[in-house]
Parts: structure tokens; sequence; C-alpha cells
């Protein structure tokens, strides 16, 4: 690498789980060639911006936020600017029309070839693209940079073979592939020792996790058997792949999470076969009441997207129906966008924006019901929180989250971040407990 130029990097994540874990191994690879991280964006010699195209306000920010760039970039022409993941991966050609200032394009499968592209564009200042789709990249044997936090993200799969018709992954991230439990193993045991208290298992669909015959159950229960993880989490699974499998592990282990995330999207069995989703409302609340029976107190919040095309207004209602029969914990709501190469986007009965919003409101509404009532009955318990963070509210609170994943305010006492300690739960504001420290649960 030139010994002047691009010595200080920064990157911005944009998006889900899966691309702070990989905002994270790409931070490992260029701490690995000798760039230092900077969060000052006017001292970096790169700006890497991992972006996600889910939902069009997520592209709409990183158009924005490109702009920005462009005024530094004349100021300080040396400056690289990078696009990584699932944008670059899904709007290159717009990216090197539009906005040629962009040095570095880069899909989900690409990043081992980022020293090699940074010191190509050294040479000859061309923009690279490379965002070709890989059926084996896991990226194995590489290991991420974290930042001295509580939680590591471990992507133990990549991609999806789902193709539910609303979706872009597949086509932004490719299918599936998974890691090896022995390199998962590795990577988990080093963020110990270096200090994790939480390991959350990442995949855009964990559950169908399959290495050399081995499933997701076998995967959870080699990781609970590690020492010094003290709380194992996972997200997104599909509820297709849900089995009582997976549940007796998770029930059987001390250190799994009572919690689950359970992605509904629709309560009407028509949509959810336009959506393409593989399962009934039926399947699905018999599921929920399996999880219940084997997890007492399990924890469940659930992805619901209002405004599909052809969605009814009866559609709308089973959704709310299915609602009021599980009383999710809580959920990650959306009006539904469309997303180009999406099936859904070609589909003539697009519903209107204001009926969109209207139906989003009321879902609101109804899911912050459910949350209070779960929250309230949670007063007079007794819960184990890790503490994750200062309160934002008060310098003598921190603020943890139980087992099932509810927030809790405490006193700080003498008890640092990392510890789980016992609390009495005394108050419930909204989606937020309080509690007081006891001696022991």
């Amino acid at each position: 690498m030139n010994n002047h130029l691009h010595k200080t990097y920064l990157i911005e994540t944009y998006g889900c789980q899966m691309n702070v874990a990989d905002s994270e191994l790409v931070e490992g690879i260029l701490n690995k060639i000798g760039m230092q991280k900077t969060t000052v964006v006017d001292d970096a010699d790169a700006i890497f911006l991992n972006t996600c195209a889910i939902r069009e306000n997520a592209e709409s920010k990183i158009h924005s936020r490109l702009g920005n760039l462009y005024k530094l970039k004349l100021n300080k022409p040396e400056l690289i600017i990078g696009v990584l993941g699932c944008m670059a991966q899904n709007l290159k050609d717009d990216l090197l029309k539009n906005k040629p200032y962009v040095d570095i394009i880069l899909g989900p499968d690409s990043y081992r070839n980022i020293p090699m592209l940074i010191n190509r564009h050294n040479l000859d200042k061309k923009s690279i693209v490379d965002t070709k789709l890989s059926r084996f990249e896991v990226y194995e044997n590489m290991f991420p940079k974290r930042g001295d936090t509580f939680n590591a993200w471990v992507s133990i799969m990549r991609g999806c073979d789902k193709f539910c018709t609303f979706c872009i992954v597949p086509f932004t991230r490719g299918r599936e592939r998974s890691r090896s439990i022995d390199s998962i193993v590795q990577e988990i045991q080093r963020a110990v020792s270096d200090g994790f208290a939480e390991i959350t298992l990442l995949g855009q669909n964990v559950n169908s996790y399959n290495f050399e015959e081995k499933d997701f159950a076998d995967l959870l229960l080699e990781v609970s058997n590690i020492d010094g993880v003290k709380r194992i989490r996972y997200t997104s699974p599909h509820p297709q792949d849900i089995n009582e499998k997976l549940l007796e592990v998770m029930a059987s282990r001390e250190n799994i999470c009572n919690y689950i995330h359970f992605p509904l999207q629709s309560g009407s069995n028509k949509i959810l076969e336009k959506m393409n989703r593989t399962y009934s409302k039926e399947h699905f609340i018999y599921m929920v009441k399996k999880i219940r029976e084997i997890i007492p107190n399990c924890g469940l919040s659930t992805d619901i997207i209002v405004g599909f095309p052809g969605e009814t207004d009866d559609d709308f209602r089973d959704t709310l129906q299915v609602m009021n029969e599980v009383k999710f914990n809580s959920a990650f709501t959306f009006k539904y966008s469309p997303r180009p190469y999406t099936k859904a986007a070609q589909f003539s009965d697009q519903i209107e924006e204001t009926i969109k919003k209207e139906r989003l409101d009321e879902l609101i509404k109804l899911q912050k019901k459910h949350t209070l009532e779960h929250n309230l009955a949670k007063i007079g318990t007794f819960q184990k929180i890790l503490i994750e963070k200062e309160s934002k509210k008060s310098i003598n609170h921190w603020a943890g989250r139980t087992d099932s994943n509810e927030w809790v305010i405490v006193d700080k006492n003498n008890n640092n971040i990392k510890d789980i300690i016992p609390v009495e739960i005394t108050n419930a504001t909204g989606v937020i407990l309080h509690g007081k420290q006891i001696e022991s649960v």
C-alpha cells in the first residue's frame, strides 16, 4: 500500500444486524493491512457506506449521504468513497452512471478483495466494481474487529433461498450457504476471551442452517457448551423452519435466551400465499402455542408488513385478529414498499399510501397496548438482566435486558456493564420496565 495515502478509514453502517456484522468483518480486513479507524469524517482517507436495500427509505438516505461526501471529495480529491453491501449489489449501474465519484462498489460477497482493490485504485484512480455473488463465500477463518461492547454478532450463514415476493435479499445476498460449526465455535471462543458476554447468531434465515447434516438446533447446542458464554440469542428465523427439536434445546439450556423473533408479516392466508411465505396463519398460531408450551415466558417479537399489494380491509383485519390472539411482546411494523427485481413490485394491485399509513397507525396502536399489557404483568416478578449501557435519561441508572428481551432500568449500585444481576420489576412505563436489584433470584 502507498505509505502516504489511505491510512485512516471510516465505516457507516445502515440496515440490519447482518450489515453490522459485515462492517466488523471489513474493519478486521482494513486493520490487518495497517489502516486505522477514525470516527471523524474530515480525518478519513477512505469512507465506506455499508448499505441496505430492503426499503426505499434506506436507499434515499444513502443517496443523500453520498451527495454530502461528494462535497467533501471536491476539497480532498484523494479521498476514497466506497459503497458496500446490498445497495451496491442492487444499484451498481445507477451508481456508476450518476455518481462517478464513488471509487469502489462492492457486493456482500466481495469483501476479501478490499486490500487489492484499494491498491489498484491508488494506481489508476478508476472506479472499481465487484458485485459477483458467490455460492460458497462464508468468510471462513476471517475474524471481525469488534468494538468494546457486551454483544458479539456472529454470522453463521449467508444468503436466503426463501424468495418471499416482497424481499430483495436473495438477489442482493445470493443463495443460502452455511459456515462450519468448527469455525463458528472458534470465533465465539475468541469473542469470549475478548470479554463479550452475549453472543447473537445471525443469518437471513438462521434456522435453515445446515452444515454436513448438522442443523440449527445442533449448532445452538454446541454454542451453549462453550465456556464463558453467558447469553445466546439468534435472529432471524423463518416460521416454517422452527421445530420442536430447536425449542427443546432452547428450553434445556440456561444460557440460551427465552426469546424468539417470529416474523408473521401478515395474518391473511391469501396475502401470505401471495408473499410466498410457505406457511398459513393456522400453522403460525400452532407454533406460537408450541413455543409457549415448551418455553414458558418466552418473549415473542415479530415483523408485520401492511399495505402489501391486494391487501383488502378484511385481510388487514385478519392480521389484527392474529395479533390479538398471539399478543406479541413487541413488533417491527412496516408499510410495504416495492423493491426492484422482486415479484411483488410487478403486482398491479398496489395500495394507496394514505391507506397504508392508516393501517400502520392502527397496527402500532394495538401493538403498544399489547406491549404494555405484557410489561404490566411483569410487575412483581423476578428477572435476571444483563447490563448493557447507561440509561439515556439518568447517569445514576443502568439499562439492561431480561432474558425475554425487555429493557429494564435499574440503579447503578456497584455493578458494571456485562454483569448479570437479579432484579424485582417494580414498574412499567410503555416499552420500558423499572426494577430494583435483589440478593438473588
